[in-house]
């Protein structure tokens, strides 16, 4: 990532059962033997990754954690009757209003205080339980079939998806600390939701408590197993677009945790190699649906991708260009898309090293955090198989390292569409990856083009760490997308292509540089990865550097699977 800037190795997979009660469940996903194709040969060989099976530096292989496996279920009971461990209600601010006599006026809320003889309204006073987002009280009160029940504040009267997901993590959160292995939970207010905000709040809710009990503790001497077991929600009602939205939510996540675990693995175990196998599995294991081709080194220069070679070329880990296809099991493809990924698995800066506060080389295992939200979505649409659609999933996968073979600031290095690039600044080695990546994608005959990376630390300034900025000159794209992301909860924020920037990335010997100034940095990056598009193609670039990683958990987040997959299923039949 230029100036500042995400792999792991268990995936999960979510399986679902017959009836509208699904098992989301964590398994290890290492077949035995894998396929890879290149452009001269398919191979079988067994894997031996040292990533999987055979420490690397420092010994360090992740340890077998056994698999988080939840049953989500979608039920019609009544909340008094639920017999479990944890009883979690979202309120909403304007739940909490109370009569002249102290009672509850929302109905659900003063069933259950009635129930437990006025506690519930006595101790969430006690507590200064007002319904504001952020707030949770979780009492064991006598008289509930349930053992505990727990308030969780939704804040405003119209709650947003983020909201609502916010709620579910919150519940993981108590179900955690309760210890609790079944868990309930229901809205105050779910009766005033129409039937498409049932199914986006369901699912929101949903997902928020599966990612919420997710822990990666592969690289901990201990871990504790997970207790949650079971997640019913109820009050929503019960039927068949439930039951394929909870599979939704199950196959989705299943990719974002995949996803957060590929960005959490550090760069001594995730190599360029292990991350190609751990792409090619993807194909393997969804073998219906998917072919992998993984390019060496050599091919990549049958293909003239000197931009990226020249990246690749200090480090001792060889390059590994990933390129997965998804084509539908059934049906004609109306739509043929490409979603591309940075797969910079450690970034030095090489020669204009990394140094200084905040200049993040530690976190750089983060890198290639573009490319976990490609793989993490390949594999959630490996399992829910849209119709009509095609998708190439594609990552230029390497090191950024120092070396003897190492690129230097002011080489000029060819990409594979004949342009040619002065590298004024090797920390800027994210674009000369994507650059070939893009060419590679357009020469698939693809209509659309979305690229996701951990580009600049100037979209990081501009955005903070929530927020993902995106660059498009096509309309239609970005609605789509942004639509997508709106859907999912995940913020996305478009900032101009502002043509007039160019001037700065003019090179006086080549045909452009790879740095513009410190103004517009994220602007001029993505003028930069314009040059490698087809003008015929619909392209749009994420720069989700803030967003790929929270500072407070110290973990990744899986930013951009659910967006890309939405967006994915969007352009289906």
């Amino acid at each position: 990532m230029a100036a500042v800037v995400a792999s792991s190795i268990l995936i999960t997979k979510l399986q679902p059962i017959r009836v509208l009660r699904l098992s989301v469940t964590s398994v290890q996903f290492y077949p035995k033997f894998i396929t890879t194709t290149t452009t001269t040969t398919t191979t079988k060989r067994t894997l031996m990754a040292c990533s999987l099976t055979s420490p690397n530096l420092g010994l360090t292989l992740p340890a077998s954690i056994e698999p988080l496996k939840i049953c989500l279920g979608a039920k019609d009971v009544d909340a008094l009757e639920w017999k479990g461990d944890l009883l979690a209600v979202g309120v909403a601010e304007k739940d909490m209003s109370k009569d002249d006599d102290m009672k509850f006026q929302n109905s659900i809320l003063n069933r259950l205080d009635s129930k437990l003889g006025g506690l519930l309204s006595e101790a969430s006073a006690e507590e200064d339980f007002t319904g504001k987002p952020g707030q949770s009280t979780i009492l064991r009160l006598p008289g509930l079939a349930s053992k505990r029940i727990g308030l969780i504040g939704l804040g405003s009267s119209s709650p947003s998806i983020t909201a609502y997901r916010a709620f579910g993590e919150a519940v993981a959160a108590a179900a955690k600390t309760a210890h609790a292995s079944n868990v309930a939970l229901l809205l105050a207010s779910s009766q005033s939701l129409s039937p498409d905000s049932i199914l986006n709040s369901v699912s929101a809710i949903a997902s928020g408590t599966v990612l919420g009990m997710h822990d990666d503790l592969r690289f901990k001497s201990e871990s504790k197993k997970p207790s949650l077991k079971s997640l019913d929600i109820i009050g929503f009602g019960s039927g068949p677009e439930l039951e394929k939205r909870l599979k939704y939510v199950e196959d989705t996540c299943s990719g974002i945790i995949f996803g957060r675990e590929l960005v959490n693995a550090p760069a001594n175990v995730l190599t360029p190699g292990a991350l190609a196998r751990e792409a090619s599995q993807i194909a393997s294991v969804f073998n219906d649906v998917f072919t992998a081709k993984i390019l060496n080194a050599e091919e990549c220069k049958e293909l003239g991708m000197g931009s990226y070679l020249a990246v690749a070329a200090a480090s001792a880990n060889p390059p590994h260009f990933i390129h997965l296809c998804y084509k539908p099991p059934s049906g004609p493809v109306k739509a043929k898309l490409a979603l591309v990924g940075k797969g910079l698995t450690f970034d030095s800066g090489g020669y204009n090293i990394k140094t200084g506060p905040g200049c993040l080389i530690e976190l750089m295992k983060f890198d290639m955090g573009g490319s976990a939200a490609v793989l993490g979505a390949a594999k959630a649409i490996g399992q829910i198989k849209p119709a009509g659609v095609e998708v190439h999933f594609i990552v230029a996968a390497c090191e950024n390292m120092i070396s003897g073979t190492g690129m230097r600031p002011g080489d000029i290095v060819t990409a594979s569409n004949g342009k040619t690039i002065e590298v004024n600044n090797t920390d800027a080695e994210g674009r000369l990856t994507l650059a070939d990546a893009l060419v590679y994608a357009c020469n698939q005959g693809v209509e659309k083009i979305v690229d996701l990376a951990t580009l600049t630390g100037a979209c990081m300034v501009a955005l903070g760490p929530s927020i993902a900025g995106v660059f498009t000159s096509d309309e239609a794209l970005a609605r789509e997308v942004i639509a997508a992301s709106e859907a999912t909860g995940e913020k996305l924020w478009r900032l101009p292509l502002e043509d007039s920037y160019w001037e700065s990335m003019k090179s006086g010997v080549a045909d452009m540089v790879n740095t513009g100034g410190r103004q517009g940095g994220a602007i001029t990056a993505a003028l930069f990865l314009k040059q490698f598009v087809d003008e015929k193609v619909q392209w749009m670039h994420i720069d989700m550097a803030g967003p790929v990683w929270n500072e407070k958990k110290r973990a990744a987040t899986g930013f951009g699977v659910s967006t890309l997959v939405e967006w994915v299923l969007t352009n289906s039949s």
